[in-house]
């Protein structure tokens, strides 16, 4: 946004304060009409013909628009993945305590990347990995969408789990 001197245009439209049409005029005269009432003149649409400038405190207006995008932010929920890696023969209370782990991020609304890691031979036997991604969903089901079913790549064996959307009032039943 150009502000004051930086408005190079020899003529512009012109509104108040107010949002008042005050017409078409030379530059230097808004300027001039701008710092009489100490004020600035601020071109709010350069593309139009002639391009369009409102008096206004420039400065408040600044702190008003950062305002409305901090409160923007806050309202954004930004989704992270977090990742759970549990290996092909892994014992019955490392997976109960991986499982925790798993419920507690999607508790958090952010998505779970499950992923076995095989070594050496392990590699050999891809079905344990997938046996053991299923029992995750399964054990899960009622909390979770299965968003990427399990997939080898390279070593790992990677399936992706998103939390359920709970609907407000209305009927319960969610469509996949």
């Amino acid at each position: 946004m150009r502000v004051n001197d930086e408005i190079r245009i020899r003529e512009v439209r012109v509104t108040s304060a107010a949002g008042e049409q005050l017409g078409i005029m030379a530059t230097r005269d808004a300027l001039r009409l701008a710092e009489e009432q100490h004020l600035d003149l601020v071109e709010v649409a350069p593309k139009a013909k002639p391009p369009v400038c409102r008096i206004m405190d420039f400065g408040k207006y600044r702190y008003e628009q950062q305002k409305r995008e901090k409160e923007a932010k806050k309202k954004q929920k930004t989704i992270t993945i977090k990742e759970v890696k549990l290996r092909p023969n892994i014992e019955q209370h490392d997976f109960d305590v991986k499982l925790k782990n798993a419920i507690r991020f999607l508790g958090e609304g952010n998505k779970v990347k499950v992923t076995i890691m095989f070594r050496g031979r392990e590699l050999s036997h891809p079905e344990l990995g997938r046996d053991l991604l299923q029992r995750v969903a399964s054990d899960l089901k009622d909390q979770v969408v299965v968003e990427r079913e399990p997939k080898l790549e390279g070593k790992n064996m990677i399936m992706i789990l998103a939390p359920k959307v709970q609907k407000q009032g209305g009927n319960n039943n969610a469509k996949d």
